[in-house]
C-alpha cells in the first residue's frame, strides 16, 4: 500500500496524537519522507505504521525528528549571515537599548549560539528566544555540544574564546553564550507566538511548507515584530507580497516591518 491512499487519514491521526499539522507541509516531500522512514523500517501500510508509534516511543521520537527536517550549522550562508551581523550591529542595536530576538525553528542550536556569539562580541545587550517543535533535539541544543565539523565557520579564535574543549574534536559551549539563550517548544505551524521582538531569524523552513501556510507564519512573525523590527530568512526563500505580510525589503533576505 502507498503512503498517498491513505494521507489525508494519516494526517488526521497525527494532527490528533501528536499535534503535528502535516496538512500545511508541501504533500510531495511529506509523502516521501514517510515512505522512506516506513521503508527504512520495513513497515508496509499507514495503519502498521500507526501502531508502531503508539507502542514505540524511539521509533516515535525518531519519526517527529525525520519530518521536523534538522539541518543546521554555525552561520549557515555565512555571506548572508554576515550581512545581517552588520544590520543587527549598525541598524537595530542603536534604535533599541537591549535586544530580543528570536530563533525560529533553531534546531540543534547552531542559530542561536551564533547569534549569541554576535551579541557578545559587539558588546550588546540582549537575549535569544530559541524555539522548535522537537522536544529531543531542543534537549540536545541546551547542551550545546558540538564536532569540529559543525563549527567550520566559526573562526580559531572564537571556538578558542567561546567554547570549551571536552575532548579532541568535540566543544561545549561556554556559559556566557548559554546564559544569552532560552530554548521552548513551539511548532510555527500551530501555536501562539510571542511579541515584541526586534529580530526573528526564520531560515530554510518555510521552504517546506504550503504557500498559504507559509504566508500565515509569515503574517504572525510580522505581528511578533516590533515596528522597525526585522525578518531574517533563507537563501532559497523569498516573500511574496511583502506589502500585503507587513514587511519591506532592506537588504538581500532581510525585511523590515513597516
Amino acid at each position: 500500500m502507498k503512503v498517498e491512499q491513505n494521507f489525508n487519514e494519516f494526517n488526521r491521526w497525527v494532527e490528533r496524537k501528536y499535534h503535528i499539522h502535516l496538512d500545511d507541509y508541501k504533500d510531495r516531500q511529506m509523502q516521501r519522507r514517510i515512505n522512506n522512514i516506513m521503508e527504512r523500517n520495513q513497515i508496509a501500510t499507514l495503519s502498521d505504521y500507526e501502531r508502531l508509534l503508539d507502542e514505540d516511543p524511539v521509533k516515535r521520537a525518531e519519526f517527529i525528528e525525520h519530518l521536523t527536517i534538522n539541518v543546521t550549522e554555525f552561520y549557515r550562508n555565512h555571506e548572508l549571515f554576515k550581512s545581517f551581523e552588520k544590520y543587527l550591529v549598525t541598524q537595530l542595536a542603536p534604535q533599541f537599548d537591549s535586544l530580543k530576538l528570536w530563533s525560529a525553528a533553531c534546531s540543534t542550536g547552531a542559530e542561536p549560539y551564533t547569534l549569541a556569539m554576535i551579541l557578545e562580541k559587539n558588546r550588546l545587550l540582549g537575549q535569544i528566544t530559541a524555539t522548535d517543535i522537537d522536544h529531543d533535539i531542543l534537549q540536545k541544543a541546551r547542551k550545546g555540544e558540538y564536532s569540529q565539523a559543525e563549527l567550520k565557520n566559526v573562526s580559531p579564535a572564537d571556538i578558542r574564546h567561546y567554547f570549551m574543549e571536552q575532548t579532541p574534536g568535540q566543544f561545549q559551549v561556554g556559559l556566557p553564550l548559554k546564559k544569552r539563550v532560552s530554548f521552548k517548544k513551539h511548532d510555527l505551524l500551530a501555536d501562539q507566538y510571542e511579541t515584541g521582538f526586534h529580530a526573528v531569524i526564520c531560515r530554510n523552513v518555510t521552504i517546506y511548507f504550503k504557500p498559504e501556510a507559509r504566508d500565515r507564519v509569515y503574517r504572525n512573525i510580522s505581528e511578533a515584530l516590533v515596528p522597525g523590527g526585522v525578518l531574517f530568512t533563507g537563501a532559497t526563500e523569498t516573500l511574496n507580497s511583502i506589502d500585503k505580510l507587513g514587511f519591506e525589503k532592506v537588504d538581500s533576505f532581510i525585511y523590515r516591518k513597516k
